[in-house]
């Protein structure tokens, strides 16, 4: 039987010296090596996707991979993919360090300059572990591809869009059908959600971005239990304790949500930064929100532009929903997928503005009629998106993953946007 390897390496040279060496290795099947760390969760997923046999049974993890670092890819992988092998490729090989891989999750530590013995006996070991993990987890019937649920990440194109309200709907939505949900607010220095659901409460997401470690007993301490069911991370009420939020501690508290809650949505406003831009990139689900008009479809073009830029996250990758849509306006969902090179959600969010008013002002945002059209495009948006469990017997929810999503309008002449595609 083969070892499959996927080697991440984003240094040509070093890419070429690895590939070399593996190719040299007895029963070896070496894939072509993926230049960051973005392309090789991509890669990771679409592979699951299809089923856990498919996966490698090493991974290779080069000490300079980016843009994510290597111990915190490391650490994602063995979560999102636990029957996964992964063996860190490093210079320093001192204890602290092969302490610190081990922590993350790597089966092994391979030092620089690499040698045919030691590369060979450390792939051997990892391939023979995961071997033996999908051998106990077949022995079960389903496989287990990952760990927890769905994470959601719902981003405004720019002010006053209804990022905290689609968020807000969506968590509610999960939570009504039987869904173990989190929401938490990344929105640092402005997040609105504590007042969108009337919730007092001292502890915020600061609380855990010292902690190393986040247990569940400190992770229940610092989420509020909202009267909904629904787990609360709020953001703080001081917006300058926002920067003691760094990128890794995003990644530690995202890790620690979605293996606790089935679906966890994490409003991350408008302004991008290193704890919201964590967020994205692990995001099983990426929203951006967006209002039919000139100046918000621009902003959400230079949003996913950035995104893309920074390898944050691909624009194909990203769902753009439509807010306050009117039949009758000049743009179109058809023409906002075409501009921002996204996936247009299905569902359009009609503007009524007077439903929510009351609720609004009341901060209750829990109390929505259910009447209301926009709660009704909301939670529809939900359940197209797979974040709601099924009635038994209908239908599985949720094909926005692998469709390529759009929404209903006619394109109309004379465009503001023509030439900006």
């Amino acid at each position: 039987m083969s070892t499959r390897i996927l080697p991440a390496v984003s240094d040509a040279d070093a890419a070429r010296s690895i590939t070399t060496l593996l190719s040299q290795l007895p029963e070896a099947d070496p894939a072509g090596p993926v230049g960051d760390s973005t392309s090789l969760l991509d890669s990771l997923a679409r592979l699951a996707a299809e089923s856990v046999e498919e996966l490698p049974e090493v991974v290779l993890v080069h000490e300079r991979i980016g843009p994510v670092p290597a111990l915190e890819l490391i650490r994602e992988v063995a979560l999102r993919f636990p029957s996964v092998g992964v063996v860190l490729v490093t210079a320093d090989a001192s204890p602290s360090l092969y302490s610190a891989a081990m922590d993350s999750g790597a089966r092994g530590l391979a030092g620089l300059p690499l040698s045919y013995e030691e590369l060979a006996q450390r792939v051997q070991a990892a391939a023979s572990w995961s071997v033996g993990v999908r051998r106990h987890l077949g022995q079960g019937g389903e496989a287990f591809t990952g760990p927890g649920g769905t994470v959601v990440t719902v981003t405004g194109a720019k002010g006053g869009v209804g990022t905290t309200l689609t968020a807000v709907q969506l968590a509610l939505a999960a939570r009504a059908s039987g869904m173990t949900t989190a929401l938490v607010d990344m929105d640092l220095q402005a997040g609105d959600v504590a007042s969108y659901l009337d919730v007092q409460f001292r502890r915020s997401v600061v609380d855990l971005a010292s902690i190393q470690d986040i247990s569940p007993r400190v992770l229940q301490d610092v989420v509020f239990s909202h009267q909904t069911g629904i787990g609360l991370l709020l953001a703080p009420g001081e917006g300058e304790r926002g920067e003691e939020v760094s990128d890794r501690a995003v990644r530690q508290i995202v890790s620690a949500l979605r293996s606790r809650y089935e679906v966890v949505v994490i409003d991350c406003g408008t302004q991008l930064n290193g704890a919201n831009a964590a967020a994205i990139e692990m995001a099983d689900i990426t929203l951006l929100v967006t209002t039919p008009d000139v100046v918000s479809v621009r902003a959400a073009k230079r949003m996913t532009r950035l995104w893309g830029r920074l390898q944050i996250r691909k624009a194909e990758e990203t769902v753009t929903v439509v807010n306050r849509f009117i039949r009758n306006t000049e743009i179109q969902p058809p023409l906002v997928e075409r501009i921002t090179g996204t996936r247009v959600a299905r569902t359009v969010i009609p503007a009524n503005f007077k439903e929510l008013h009351a609720a609004v002002d009341a901060g209750r945002m829990q109390d929505l009629e259910s009447k209301s059209t926009v709660k009704q495009a909301l939670w529809g948006l939900a359940g197209e998106l797979g974040i709601v469990r099924a009635p038994e017997g209908s239908e599985k929810a949720g094909k926005l993953r692998g469709d390529r999503g759009s929404a209903g309008g006619r394109r109309r002449r004379g465009s503001r946007f023509e030439g900006e595609s």
